[in-house]
């Protein structure tokens, strides 16, 4: 065993392993650039912090499971009136998730509401918050299964300990009282430890009519109205205006 394979050793024995891989280069780059000593352990150690700052943010972009990657450098402010630069700005901020606010994205299908919520919770992973991303219908299928299979189990753990949980489409399905009875009680568990960002087609005073339970939908909206920021996104639908065709431009006739 060679000295540079010793010292790889070393290093994944003080779990240095992201550097103990990247030895040879950096201690090639030391030689050729003439580095002191110090210089050198410090270009390890800065590699070390990074592999592992890059690990973690890819760890946490898995587990958040969004449906697709959209950043908010992606999102066209244009094709949406309804927000303006500077709210847009302060959304990006993330100062809400400090203060522990909820977002409530309304508008109809289409105007960019999933977009919105996906770009903010990306942004939420790079800048060290644990996301989770998930649509109603998966959240309460998850809640209903957590007694009796593992994967619910895990999932629900992360979701309780994330610093921003991610709703997409709430009340797009009706609810029995068994799984609103499941939602308000994780709710409950999220309120004032975790921000949600919630996307629906239909407003906070509609929400009855699916939850089919008045209690339940009080007690539920009592929780997220307390700190809330609620966006009204307009428009016609960014994928009806985008959508592309099979046929060419020109029209088709028999």
């Amino acid at each position: 065993m060679n000295q540079i394979q010793k010292l790889q050793d070393t290093l994944k024995s003080l779990r240095l392993g992201e550097a103990a891989e990247y030895l040879p280069f950096l201690l090639e780059k030391a030689e050729s650039n003439d580095d002191t000593y110090a210089t050198f352990l410090m270009e390890i150690m800065n590699y070390e912090q990074k592999r592992r700052e890059e690990k973690k943010i890819e760890r946490h972009l898995k587990w958040a499971t969004f449906p697709h990657n959209k950043t908010l450098e992606q999102f066209n402010l244009n094709e949406q009136q309804s927000l303006s630069k500077k709210q847009f700005n302060q959304l990006k901020e993330l100062l809400w998730i400090e203060q522990l606010y909820n977002l409530i994205l309304l508008g109809p299908p289409g105007v960019g509401k999933t977009h919105l919520a996906i770009g903010l919770g990306m942004k939420a992973i790079y800048q060290g918050y644990k996301v989770i991303f998930t649509s109603m219908g998966e959240l309460v299928q998850v809640l209903k299964t957590e007694e009796i299979t593992r994967k619910s189990q895990t999932r629900m753990k992360r979701i309780r300990n994330a610093d921003l949980v991610i709703i997409d489409d709430l009340m797009f399905m009706a609810m029995n009282q068994s799984e609103a009875n499941l939602f308000f009680h994780l709710i409950n568990e999220l309120y004032n430890t975790t921000s949600i960002i919630l996307t629906s087609n239909k407003a906070p005073k509609e929400w009855g009519e699916l939850l089919g339970d008045p209690a339940i939908t009080t007690a539920i909206l009592d929780r997220i109205m307390h700190r809330v920021e609620i966006i009204h996104l307009n428009g016609d639908s960014y994928r009806m205006k985008h959508r592309t065709s099979i046929f060419e431009k020109e029209s088709v006739t028999n």
